[in-house]
């Protein structure tokens, strides 16, 4: 483990001690678990892009398929 020191908010620290003791543990510990959650969900979106990016492109059309043009889009 390793301590660190964070500077917060007045209305910031009130409302984490409140959520600590709801919880029945330190604040120190709140934050802790706070920012875990955070990286593994960051960690989590990260994968998920990488294996997304990593597959072949699809095509959405085939090669004889037109898209309608501006004007008759606009005539709905």
């Amino acid at each position: 483990m390793k301590n660190v020191t964070i500077t917060l908010d007045e209305d910031v620290a009130r409302w984490a001690r409140i959520k600590a003791a709801e919880r029945d543990t330190s604040l120190s510990r709140l934050v802790a678990e706070l920012l875990r959650e955070k990286m593994a969900a960051e960690e989590s979106y990260q994968a998920a892009k990488q294996h997304y990016l990593s597959q072949p492109p699809v095509k959405l059309k085939n090669q004889e398929a037109v898209y309608p043009g501006g004007e008759e889009l606009h005539k709905r």
